[in-house]
């Protein structure tokens, strides 16, 4: 079966996937099951028949199993939106569905030869980092909600909200892909100083720097989960350019010792912290600001779950008694847990095994690709679009200080899927350039 018709029968589990969720929200909600379903499951295979349709035009040799990939997942975020917020939210969620597919579509063809962004890397990093800094701008600042828990993630543009750090982490892959494929022999062979290849100052310069804006996501934004997403992101590239792991090594001990410092004189890191490493404590579980409430419930809500789940739609999502959120966030930071709460451990390591299938599929575009430049940005996009799952799991699991990260194309939120649109039709257009054939 061609690639194109592999992707095009790919897409039918998703819809189906749909219509089943929807059909098992309205039994769950109204005791009968409703046409509606039906409804909804055709409107979203008939976008998907068009997001296929545009890449069988455009990228006839692109893989065949991203798109479908992100179709289920984007479903299944559709479907438990709609479960755990309503109507309204799942309604916008799919507006946002609908404006991703469109930025999706104008990513491909307006950087059909997307080689050609590395002749504007340097305004391409200056305005990624100008993006993760809007948040605290004083004028933007004021116009939003400054603080969600805590970090400064969000800016207001007139009606619209949006979370620019979510775009600027592709800003950042490409600059680095792009400088990387200037200096990376530099940067891997040195010279030798005491017996050890140390690389040039001037070739090191830019990592230098991208390590000081982790440091000042830290200090500004009070956003773990971004800081690292970036980082590791960071190391990704800089490892597959160089092959030297004394690169990771060096940044991991960097980037932990300034992780340390800033979490021991920042209170909010260090309340995060605490409440990571103590979150059933009494005093911190009752706290007005820094609780461990949220991460606490978490935890009870995934141990409710079990092996198989307790059911769909049978979370629980507010206090009894009260209007009181169970798990604050459930639908952006914490739906995981309630993922997990209702499809058990099983159904929440099936949804991981599909983020793995993505990120693999990335990354076997990065193995294929013919050119450095390609290979170190699919590199990168797969290695943040991984690290992105991770930090909210490890979060929401306890493996790790929680943070803000969303869930990509899981979790409520337009920032977030618009801009992993993007990322996706990148790594469709490397892709795309590393399967066509060669001409002789």
């Amino acid at each position: 079966m061609r690639a194109r018709n592999r992707e095009l029968f790919g897409l039918v589990p998703a819809a189906l996937l749909l219509t089943a969720g929807f059909a098992a929200v309205f039994i769950q909600e109204s005791g009968k099951l409703s046409n509606v379903s039906l409804v909804y499951g055709a409107v979203f295979l008939g976008l998907c028949l068009a997001g296929h349709i545009f890449i069988r035009i455009t990228l006839p040799h692109a893989d065949p199993y991203i798109f479908p990939l992100v179709a289920v997942l984007a479903c299944f975020g559709l479907v438990m939106i709609y479960r755990i917020a309503g109507a309204t939210e799942a309604r916008q969620q799919a507006q946002w569905f609908v404006l991703g597919l469109f930025l999706f579509a104008g990513t491909v063809m307006f950087f059909r030869d997307y080689r050609k962004l590395e002749n504007y890397r340097y305004l391409i990093v200056i305005g990624s980092i100008v993006f993760m800094v809007l948040p605290r701008v004083p004028g933007l600042e004021s116009a939003t909600q400054t603080q969600t828990y805590g970090a400064y993630l969000e800016i207001h543009v007139g009606s619209v909200t949006f979370q620019p750090t979510e775009f600027a982490k592709i800003g950042l892959v490409i600059f680095l892909a792009s400088y990387l494929r200037d200096h990376r022999q530099a940067l891997a062979e040195g010279r030798k100083i005491f017996g050890y290849r140390v690389p040039p100052l001037k070739h090191l310069g830019p990592v230098l720097l991208l390590w000081g804006v982790a440091m000042l996501i830290l200090v500004f934004l009070h956003d773990i989960g971004s800081s690292l997403m970036f980082y590791g992101g960071l190391l990704s590239i800089v490892y597959v350019a160089t092959q030297r792991v004394s690169f990771v090594v060096i940044g991991l001990v960097a980037f932990g010792v300034g992780a340390w410092y800033l979490g021991t004189h920042i209170p909010h890191i260090d309340s995060r912290v605490q409440a990571w490493l103590y979150p059933f404590k009494p005093s911190l579980y009752n706290a007005q600001s820094g609780s461990s409430y949220q991460i606490a419930n978490g935890l009870f809500s995934q141990a409710q779950g079990g092996l198989f789940g307790q059911g769909f739609g049978q979370a629980l999502l507010t206090v009894p008694g009260t209007h009181d959120a169970y798990v604050p966030l459930s639908d952006t930071d914490m739906i995981y847990a309630v993922i997990t709460d209702e499809l058990g451990l099983f159904g929440a390591a099936a949804l991981l095994l599909i983020y793995l299938l993505l990120v693999a599929r990335g990354f076997k575009a990065a193995m294929l690709a013919r050119d450095s430049f390609s290979k170190l940005m699919a590199t990168g996009l797969s290695a943040i679009l991984a690290i992105q799952v991770f930090v909210i799991v490890g979060g929401v699991t306890r493996v790790i200080p929680f943070t803000g990260v969303t869930l990509p194309f899981v979790s409520y939120g337009g920032s977030s899927i618009m801009a992993n649109f993007i990322l996706v039709a990148l790594l469709l257009l490397v892709s795309d350039r590393a399967r066509r054939p060669t001409t002789t």
